[in-house]
């Protein structure tokens, strides 16, 4: 069974940049819990540890969006734009409201959940 992309969280970091963190600082056996969640075995660990917090933070900070990210920013926008211009067509509010939602629920998936 499939679940549908809105009941999915955003990934907020790319599998690719935790790994390449976990090589240059020594972790191994790198595993994902469950969405933006990782776990791995600390140099000379015996039990693994969930990634620091501070240490996802700053590779999002150095890494920036990830693709899924960037798709839905440009998706909002895309919508809004296209939301404005049907408003003024059609003379109807409700192609703006639709786009304000959302964008609203586009914001709120964008948000990082701090662990």
């Amino acid at each position: 069974m499939q679940i549908p992309i809105f009941q999915t969280p955003m990934k907020h970091y790319c599998d690719r940049w935790i790994e390449e963190w976990c090589l240059d600082n020594g972790w191994t056996d790198l595993f994902i819990e469950r969405s933006n969640n990782y776990w791995a075995f600390p140099p000379g660990a015996v039990m693994p540890e969930p990634i620091p917090a501070q240490v996802l933070h700053i590779i999002k900070a150095e890494r920036g969006m990830t693709f899924e990210e960037k798709f839905w920013s440009i998706s909002a926008v895309i919508g809004t734009l296209v939301a404005i211009i049907s408003t003024y067509i059609f003379k109807c509010p409700m192609p703006i409201i639709i786009a304000f939602a959302f964008d609203a629920v586009t914001a709120a998936q964008l948000e990082l959940e701090d662990i």
